[in-house]
């Protein structure tokens, strides 16, 4: 059971955190943005976390800032952005790159398991999202405008 659990990442406190710490969870992976058309999804996103953390769930949300510079802010801007606009409570990461020379290794291996359209790896947008099973292994991507609340189904099969 290794898979996506093999790596960690620096939390948005500063701290490393192993995502080997929730083996044997589903993950749902997103790159997120707070200035961006689809910042509303963390929203749902919350709502998602609230109504399958029980059964499994861990929402991770990784800000990222190489689109459209709608990531700007410093970890704590972003905590508080997150916190005051959306009550937000599942895990978030310090900034990450997602594409490129620098893409963190979770991302790389995001892209390389479940490549998008037409087979390309590179990340189009702010708010992809990416559904891991408890075994580590990527099930399923989700384009930027797939809304949370359309992942239910999925989630529902990969919680068992």
């Amino acid at each position: 059971m290794r898979g996506v659990f093999e790596f960690s990442a620096i939390d948005i406190n500063g701290h490393e955190q192993p995502l080997s710490d929730w083996a044997g969870s589903v993950l749902l992976i997103v790159n997120v943005a707070s200035r961006c058309s689809f910042t509303p999804q963390y929203g749902g996103l919350e709502v998602l976390w609230q109504q399958y953390r029980d059964r499994g769930l861990v929402v991770l949300g990784f800000p990222c800032d190489q689109f459209g510079h709608q990531e700007p802010g410093d970890q704590d801007q972003i905590r508080a952005f997150c916190s005051l606009n959306y009550a937000v409570s599942f895990p978030m990461f310090a900034k990450v790159e997602v594409n490129g020379e620098r893409a963190h290794p979770l991302w790389q291996r995001l892209k390389r398991e479940r490549p998008g359209l037409l087979g390309t790896q590179r990340i189009k947008w702010n708010f992809t999202k990416f559904l891991v099973g408890r075994n580590g292994q990527v099930l399923r991507r989700y384009g930027p405008r797939r809304a949370p609340a359309s992942l239910a189904a999925d989630i529902g099969r990969a919680l068992g």
